[in-house]
């Protein structure tokens, strides 16, 4: 009875902001059959139960009913996410959300294992080894990925297009994030890839093209966010800026009036409105398509390439008493244009999709890449 009094005040506490939209009655009648629920569990099912695991669990299920992107991360994991924004960790490399009960690829990060193995954006992970994703939380299947670094590991996947499900053994290793490269194409072409948004890549970008911009045969730039599954939003903001001389960027609404907020371009285009192209492909995800899309909706930039991810919301990270937090979506982005980023995306100016697997970012099995230096080359 004690622990069920405990339940139900933790729920009372968790649905109180909701009361004044909701009727009272029916929301104390449903914490009271939840706290039945509990009851029921502990007594007659089968095998005996972690209490606290299945808390956490029931937590986590409200969150996630909200979104694929909001969750609950015990302590122990909310202290791992905190490490991990270091920009050095051990694991696989690649950016996950849960989806229909299995874990959803976002995007593989750029020479990482998951990469290299053959890993897309769209692949459902529903096997770990010999354990199935069905049923577990988002962290749980996170956990089961993680390991020593130079253990290996089986990922089974569900591929769009794809009838059997594929199998890949992956051998984790230390994950360096280096979020901007560049090089020059063709003589005339700067090439910059943008693999993530932290907190150094808008200076990191400002330089190559210095860097490029010095050479005076310079015609137009590739800008390729592909497989990019995001990051700050600032630094969105920052590297649309450097390509446009004026007008509105994003914008973000939220029932709180301190999350409602509008963005604008400063004069100074970096590259001197040179030719711009745009790549982009369903691992373009939240800041990436917040970049793609605005230069889009300008006409800066020629996108191509695949249809964005469609994350157009913002999450925060508030942390809880219990030294856990949970990951909260607080608002979603909007285009210049108007329209929203979430579960729609950017559509490409030019579609052009992936071909083969044997494809590789920028690598001479690299169609798009390919495809957008004729595009250039006229």
């Amino acid at each position: 009875m004690k622990y069920l009094l405990i339940s139900i005040f933790f729920l009372n506490s968790f649905f109180l902001p909701n009361f004044a939209s909701a009727n009272e009655n029916d929301i104390y009648k449903k914490i009271d059959l939840f706290g039945e629920v509990l009851e029921k569990i502990n007594k007659e099912y089968v095998d005996e139960i972690n209490q606290s695991d299945s808390m956490d669990s029931a937590i986590n299920g409200l969150l996630q009913s909200l979104d694929p992107y909001s969750a609950y991360m015990p302590p122990e994991v909310f202290n791992e996410m905190q490490t991990e924004t270091s920009g050095e960790f051990g694991g696989l490399g690649i950016e996950v959300s849960m989806e229909a009960g299995v874990v959803k690829v976002i995007s593989p990060i750029d020479d990482t294992p998951a990469s290299r193995a053959g890993i897309k954006a769209g692949d459902y992970i529903v096997k770990i080894e010999d354990t199935q994703v069905q049923g577990k939380t988002l962290s749980e299947a996170v956990d089961l990925m993680r390991g020593p670094v130079g253990s290996n590991i089986e990922l089974t996947v569900r591929r769009r297009g794809e009838k059997k499900a594929l199998t890949f053994n992956i051998t984790r290793e230390i994950i360096k994030i280096q979020s901007v490269k560049a090089d020059l194409l063709e003589k005339d072409i700067g090439y910059i890839r943008l693999t993530s948004f932290n907190e150094n890549s808008s200076k990191q970008i400002e330089d190559k093209i210095e860097e490029l911009e010095k050479d005076q045969d310079i015609s137009a730039y590739i800008l390729d966010l592909r497989n990019n599954p995001g990051g700050l939003l600032s630094q969105a903001i920052k590297i649309s800026d450097f390509f446009l001389d004026n007008g509105e960027i994003v914008s973000t609404k939220s029932r709180q009036p301190s999350e409602n907020r509008k963005w604008f371009a400063k004069k100074g285009d970096l590259t001197k409105g040179k030719t711009l192209l745009v790549l982009i492909n369903y691992g373009s995800a939240s800041a990436s398509e917040i970049v793609a899309g605005a230069l889009k909706d300008h006409k800066r930039a020629i996108i191509l390439g695949e249809n964005s991810f469609g994350k157009g919301s913002v999450q925060s990270i508030i942390p809880l008493k219990n030294k856990g937090a949970i990951r909260l979506t607080v608002a979603k982005y909007y285009l210049p244009s108007g329209k929203s980023i979430s579960e729609v995306g950017v559509s490409p100016d030019i579609e052009v999709n992936e071909e083969g697997e044997e494809f590789r970012i920028k690598t001479e099995t690299d169609n798009q890449l390919n495809y957008a230096i004729k595009l250039l080359k006229g």
